[in-house]
């Protein structure tokens, strides 16, 4: 088993300016290589607080792996206190300056001093080069242990990991064989599904450990299966075998698997089969639409959608009634059916899905309080709706919930028409 640190350097991390999403990219791709994280730790840019963190890191675990604090700024410190901490002397990388120079290149710009500084490492390191940005890559060992400093750019990171960091770690370290199986469930509560399959986790050879995610409105169950190098076939056997278990009690809850979201699993099913969507989102304000465009190849499938929050437009857009929304309101049955089939129907989409209701935290009434939410879905031969309450008056929450539900509504209803 090798033990990962995972420390992600920077103010804006720390005081909450900027989402760390480092930290779950990089224990993604080391889980799914067969490695452990052992701890995330974010610190400031403060030397001894960096330090400090390194120095914790670099006793209790086997890979320590640094984002941030690389740039050519005062405040990018961790080079120069990397060089320090292994009792090095900065010099000029070759590797590291021809790198810099063709990116300065194809951008057009002048390489300055300041710029060219990017180059100089430690001299006790190697240079992984970084072919999306001019901060290095920088690989150490030392007692046995590896440290990788990385720049904290997401993208840059991440290509870095994939690329270089990852398999040179598979190349220094043994790895064990990791099997994840993702079943997405619905319509029960965590504490609900755990009492169900009770029986059937606690009859689950060792090697699988089954872990609970709950999200808005759902719940995540992933099976992991830990053995080692060449076992992979008798792993993916007890996985499978698992599987089959859990569908025997808990069928009627899983709507999809292998798929980290619902968005994604709408994703998959409308390209699988050919299918094309439109949205008409009143409450949710658009969040359907960008879950699914925030994937590449929505185009295949995705006609559009009207962020429809004003009666008028409800109208004018969706072709809602005026006398639906006089006798029932925005937030009901009769307009949630309007607004989906008039948004199928003027995009010439196969499915739709529409969304109406008071996502909080005011605007309730005794009769339609917050949480009060209509979903319709429809297909060119039918359409349902579902009327939902939920509790409190958390407004995002309530929303992906409505999202959720929406998909999953979807998901049924594709599912029913095969």
């Amino acid at each position: 088993m090798n033990l990962v640190s995972i420390i992600n350097i920077g103010d804006e991390l720390l005081l909450g300016q900027v989402v760390n999403t480092n930290a779950s990219a990089m224990s993604r791709m080391l889980t799914a290589s067969g490695f452990d994280v052992a701890s995330v730790r974010v610190v400031g840019d403060d030397a001894n607080a960096i330090r400090n963190a390194v120095d914790f890191a670099m006793s209790s675990t086997d890979i320590v792996l640094v984002t941030g604090g690389l740039g050519p700024t005062k405040d990018d410190i961790t080079k120069k206190l990397l060089c320090e901490y292994f009792g090095s002397e900065l010099v000029e990388s070759d590797v590291a300056l021809e790198n810099v120079r063709r990116i300065f290149a194809v951008r057009g710009f002048e390489l300055t001093p300041v710029n060219r500084a990017q180059a100089l490492v430690p001299r006790c390191c190697e240079v992984l080069n970084n072919d999306l940005g001019t901060a290095p890559c920088m690989w150490f060992e030392h007692a046995g242990r590896v440290l990788v400093s990385l720049p904290g750019v997401p993208f840059e990171m991440e290509w870095l990991m994939q690329n270089r960091v990852i398999p040179k770690l598979q190349d220094t370290f043994h790895t064990q064989t990791i099997i994840n199986k993702n079943l997405l469930t619905q319509g029960i509560g965590e504490s609900f599904l755990s009492d169900l399959i009770e029986p059937w986790e606690l009859k689950l050879p060792e090697c699988i450990r089954l872990a609970y995610l709950p999200v808005a409105g759902m719940t995540k169950l992933r099976l992991t299966a830990r053995g080692e190098r060449g076992a992979a076939d008798q792993l993916q056997r007890e996985v499978d075998k698992a599987v089959e278990g859990l569908y025997k009690i808990a069928r009627q809850y899983i709507v999809g698997e292998d798929c980290e979201t619902l968005a994604e699993l709408v994703h998959k099913t409308l390209i699988g089969r050919g299918l094309t969507l439109a949205t008409a989102e009143s409450c949710t304000g658009g969040t359907i639409a960008s879950a699914l465009t925030a994937q590449a190849g929505a185009s295949a499938y995705f006609c559009g959608g009207v962020v429809a929050y004003s009666n008028e437009v409800k109208e004018s857009a969706l072709g809602v009634k005026h006398c639906t929304l006089e006798a029932h309101g925005a937030v009901s049955e009769q307009t949630a059916r309007e607004m989906v089939e008039g948004v199928r129907e003027r995009l010439g989409a196969d499915l739709a899905i529409a969304t109406t209701g008071i996502a909080g935290p005011d605007g309730g009434t005794p009769e339609k309080p917050v949480g009060t939410v209509w979903i319709a879905v429809s297909s060119r031969t039918r359409t349902e709706a579902q009327l939902l309450n939920f509790p409190g008056r958390r407004r995002q929450q309530n929303i992906d919930r409505t999202v959720n539900q929406a998909f999953s509504m979807l998901i049924k209803l594709i599912c029913q028409e095969d």
